[in-house]
Parts: structure tokens; sequence; C-alpha cells
């Protein structure tokens, strides 16, 4: 092993979530999770809903992010806009966001404010208050970002219909924004219902990374969300996802200069898969043999090699809640057909399907993808955003401890494996986007 290599991997075994990171429960079941940083005054706060895309069905795709909007729209005690102008005011900044699993608050701010914070946040877990001209206003402001963000966008677009093309029953089929359709029919009552089930303190995690003292932290978390009611939660009941028997494939038009390709094999993530743990970080690491920055095998043959493509790439999440989709997706260069571009991605996925990657490559790969995660927990940010986001979804966020060794212990033969395994045309979805005039026989 190169010293380099020793380095990082030393760097990051020497520095677990775990440490210094305190984890308390309240009676009403809301879990706080609090990381001790004192490298700066600051500190990054969180609170995170257990509720996404993913949770919903159809009807009312899309009622997650306009919940998310509603959020900032006043309580009994606030006005709207009172919340971000309060933050403000006192040097910090917020903002929110929604995933297919999770609807995250967050805020930073000066270590000493962070009350505020959590009195706001406990304020507007239960006591929102749900008014017909806001709620249309934010339902109009949803439907406009839908527009700008996936209707006006053709690459948006044909993301959107690959994943209600590649999945049939599986919610992963429903995109976060919502369906148009649904938006314009979605009722007021059906956001403030999602809020009632949802937005409780048995479903929620409070996530503080900074410089606190975790004690500190707890005393005013329960100051503040101790007497919240708890929800009687039920979680949906899990739609499998149809069996995949051969390939499906899409073809879409738009306003585009260039043609555009995505294909997609359903793989595993790692919640709940105790049998093929070890093939989703052999999954990982092979993102990064092919898509791994400047010196990955796409960049060096397709890239600038062949010049096949304008830009190429992958993309897998081993901590996805539901089974998903490792991604292939580009831009073909000058003269050269989306078909193309899949044959040169289909060429690659051969390659490692055939021969083992070499030990020298695999060892750098390996540096990188564990280098990534490094850097990451520099930021009391992003540290923050990990530990919410794997609780959110499921699992013990300790796991990131150990994966390092999780990492090292992939080998040249699971890489070939798992390609040979899960890379097959009977799970393989394909979606093409043509300029509108172009023949595309």
């Amino acid at each position: 092993m190169n010293k380099n290599l020793f380095l990082l991997l030393t760097l990051f075994t020497a520095l677990p979530l775990q440490a210094n990171t305190v984890e308390s429960m309240l009676d009403n079941g809301m879990k706080i999770i609090v990381r001790e940083d004192h490298r700066a005054p600051v500190v990054a706060t969180q609170v995170w809903y257990r509720i996404g895309s993913t949770y919903e069905h159809d009807g009312i795709t899309g009622v997650s992010h306009v919940l998310e909007h509603m959020m900032f729209k006043g309580t009994k005690k606030l006005k709207p806009g009172d919340f971000s102008e309060i933050i403000a005011a006192n040097g910090g900044s917020d903002n929110a966001f929604t995933s297919q699993d999770f609807t995250g608050y967050h805020q930073r701010i000066a270590s000493d404010r962070l009350e505020i914070c959590l009195e706001l946040e406990a304020d507007r877990m239960r006591n929102v208050i749900f008014l017909q001209e806001e709620f249309k206003k934010e339902v109009a402001v949803v439907q406009e970002e839908r527009r700008w963000r996936v209707d006006n966008k053709p690459k948006s677009k044909l993301f959107e219909q690959f994943y209600a093309t590649a999945f049939l029953s599986s919610p992963k089929r429903i995109p976060t924004i919502g369906w148009m359709g649904d938006l314009e029919n979605l009722q007021m009552q059906d956001a403030a219902d999602w809020y009632q089930k949802w937005y409780a303190p048995n479903n929620a995690t409070l996530v503080v990374v900074g410089d606190v003292n975790s004690a500190d932290v707890i005393q005013l978390a329960t100051k503040y969300f101790a007497d919240l009611k708890p929800s009687d939660i039920q979680p949906p009941k899990q739609t499998p996802e149809i069996k995949q028997n051969g390939e499906r494939r899409i073809k879409l038009y738009g306003q585009t200069a260039n043609p555009y390709m995505i294909m997609g094999y359903k793989t595993p993530v790692l919640l709940g898969n105790k049998e093929n743990r070890n093939d989703v970080y052999a999954l990982d690491v092979l993102s990064a043999i092919l898509d791994g920055g400047s010196s990955a095998r796409i960049a060096k043959h397709m890239l600038r090699g062949d010049e096949i493509a304008v830009e190429a790439g992958t993309s897998y999440d081993p901590f996805d809640r539901l089974a998903g989709l490792f991604l292939f997706a580009g831009t073909p260069n000058k003269g050269v057909t989306p078909e193309q571009l899949e044959a040169a991605f289909t060429a690659e996925i051969k390659d490692l399907q055939d021969n083992e990657v070499s030990q020298q490559e695999l060892d750098r790969v390996k540096a990188q993808v564990i280098a990534s995660k490094v850097f990451e927990r520099d930021s009391m940010f992003y540290t923050a955003m990990q530990i919410g986001m794997l609780d959110s979804i499921g699992h013990d966020w300790r796991i990131m401890d150990s994966y390092v060794d999780d990492i090292r212990a992939i080998t040249a033969q699971d890489v070939r494996r798992v390609a040979a395994e899960y890379f097959d045309s009977s799970q393989l979805t394909v979606a093409t986007l043509w300029p509108e005039k172009q023949d595309s026989k």
C-alpha cells in the first residue's frame, strides 16, 4: 500500500462519527443526536422528518414538498416569513429540503444562538396554521418550480419519465416535486392531514453539530420539544417492485441542441440487505472505477480517448431507503448517436465483467472513495447531513464508522462478480432524448 493511501485510511479511521457524539431520546419518541465540534463558535442544527415522496401515493404526489413550503407560512405565534427573518436577524441562515425519503429543516448560526433555532423549530413542529390563501400561493410556487425545473428542461423531463418507466409499482417512480395533475388538484386539507400525521416528535430527529455541550443541547431540546404530543405513526405498506424480465426503452423529443442518454440497472441497497451487504460496497467501488475523476475509465476512454461523449458518468447510492438503480448517463459527442454512447458504456461494463481490475487501480480508487468521506466530515453541516440522512432512512448512523473497513474488504473478484450479476440486460432501462427536428432512425 502506498504512503498516501495509508495516511488517508489512518485519518478516516481516527475520525469516527460516534467520537464526541451523544444520542438521546425524549419520552415522546423524538431522537436527539449531538456531535461536539469546537473548531469554530458556530453550530449546524437540523430537524429531520421521516417523510418524503416515497411515502406518497397517486393523487397527492408532491404533498411533502408543498408542506415544506407551508412550514414557513406561520404558526399560532409567528406570521408568514417570521421564521427566516428571526434567524437572519441573529446572523444565521436557514433553508429546507424534501427528498424521496425525508424532509429536513436546517440552520447555521453562532452557537450561542442555538436556543432560538430550537424554540422556533419546536413551535412549527405542531403549531403551523394552514390558511387557504397561503396554501394557494405555495402550490402555485411549486407548480412554477416544476415548470422551471422539469417541464421546461428536457433532460429533467427525461429523468422523470425514465424513473416512471424503470419502476412500475415501487414509489421510487414518484417525482419528489409531484405530478402536475396532482398539484392542480391538491387540497389544503391534504397538506394539513399530512402535517398532522407525519410532523410529530416520534417521527423526527434533531441533529446538532458544532461548538456546543451535549448535555446543554439535550436540556434545551427537552425544554422545547418534550411536551409535544406524538402521533400514531403507521408507515405505509411497502409495495415491492414488479419483477423486471426484459429491457425497457423510451424515446423523448425536446427542445435541446444535443441528444442525451440514460441507462440504469436494478441494484440493491444496504438497508435490510444482510445477505448481499458486500455487493453494495463492491458496486460503490465499481462506480468510482468508472467515474472517479479524471483518471477513471470513463474519462480516459470515452471523454478523452475515443471522444465518444461530451459528458458522461455513473451514479449509485448504496444508502437509499428502497432498492434503486445504478445509472449511466451522458451527452454524445457531435456526430455520435445515443446508441453509440450506450454501446461504449456497454463495452466498459463488459470489460469489468470479463477482466479483474488491477490491484494498483483498485487501491487508487479505494483511496479516492475514502478521501471523499474524509473531506465531507470536515464540514459541520455535512457531518450533520450524513448523520441525519442515515438515521432518517432507517440505518444506525454509526455504520459510517465501519465504512473504511467495508471498502477495504472489496476485492477485484468482488467487483467483477457484481458487474456480472447486476449489469444484466433483463434489468436494464434505457431512455434517450433527441432534438425535436432530428431524424432518429
